[in-house]
């Protein structure tokens, strides 16, 4: 390909955008993470906050309570693993779980 054709001035594109009502961000809270089916209940999802840390954090929505979900662009590892993440967006007021797993051990002594 030449470089002229790589250079060349692209074409505009109209894109519309999202109308969203005028309260759904004073009665929706967004949360961005990894999408995950809930293992054992199918009315629940599981969001990944960061896939690729070691400091796994999660959280659990009820399927009802998402009013908006946006695609967001994947991440990619230096290896090629690629994971889809979204934004999604919980109405106020909604019981959810934020979990952060951590490893148990006696700390009396290290300080």
């Amino acid at each position: 390909m030449a470089v002229e054709k790589l250079l060349e001035k692209a074409r505009r594109f109209e894109i519309d955008t999202y109308k969203v009502p005028r309260d759904f961000r004073i009665n929706h809270v967004s949360f961005t993470g990894m999408p995950e089916k809930h293992p054992h209940d199918e009315e629940k999802i599981i969001l990944i906050a960061d896939p690729f840390s070691k400091n796994v954090s999660y959280y659990e929505f009820c399927v009802a309570d998402i009013k908006g979900v946006e695609e967001l662009p994947h991440l990619v590892t230096v290896e090629g693993k690629s994971v889809k993440m979204c934004r999604i967006w919980v109405k106020k007021g909604s019981i959810s779980v934020r979990s952060t797993p951590f490893v148990v051990e006696d700390t009396a002594g290290k300080y």
